[in-house]
């Protein structure tokens, strides 16, 4: 086993498909807070964010070996928590709402100041296919065209859901 103290991203990557435990943790280490904050916006639960966290980081470290250095590790470990994010929460059979469904969420009241928390709460409520598109797009920066490939949907889709989550979003803080 090598140090990982002072290893370039690379040297990460070559140590842990060497199977070097200190290189995986600390690899682990470098993104799980990022990865976790992404987990959670999207899936709007501790404990579901939890669970895609530690399904993503299986899938990071067994799919390494195919990992082609096109973009950064990064931004290859945040697409496919994206995309485990994605499958949790269809097995939950949660899918993108149809603004039909949007009358029907109950109201919530968080009081009359609109700060951080206020807002990350007022994010949370939005359907689950909403909030996922306005969090990859909005925060995360993600491009429509990049959430069609993860979410394999339509640039359209994610255009209207956006849209949609933004409108919604409006509405939530109007209030």
């Amino acid at each position: 086993m090598t140090s990982p103290i002072g290893m370039t991203e690379n040297d990460l990557v070559v140590a842990c498909l060497k199977d070097d435990r200190l290189a995986q943790k600390k690899l682990y280490e470098k993104y799980k807070k990022a990865m976790y904050s992404l987990s959670y916006r999207i899936t709007g639960d501790f404990e579901s964010a939890n669970d895609v966290l530690q399904d993503a980081f299986i899938k990071v470290f067994r799919g390494l070996p195919k990992f082609r250095g096109e973009s950064t590790l990064g931004a290859w470990i945040k697409t496919i928590v994206v995309r485990t994010a994605y499958s949790y929460l269809r097995k939950e059979k949660i899918f993108f709402e149809d603004i039909d469904t949007l009358s029907q969420s109950p109201k919530i009241d968080w009081g009359h100041y609109l700060d951080a928390e206020y807002l990350e709460k007022a994010i949370l409520s939005l359907p689950e296919g909403y909030r996922m598109v306005f969090v990859l797009v909005e925060i995360e920066g993600f491009t429509h065209k990049e959430v069609a490939s993860i979410l394999r949907i339509s640039e359209g889709t994610s255009k209207s859901q956006l849209f949609y989550s933004k409108k919604k979003l409006r509405e939530i803080l109007s209030r």
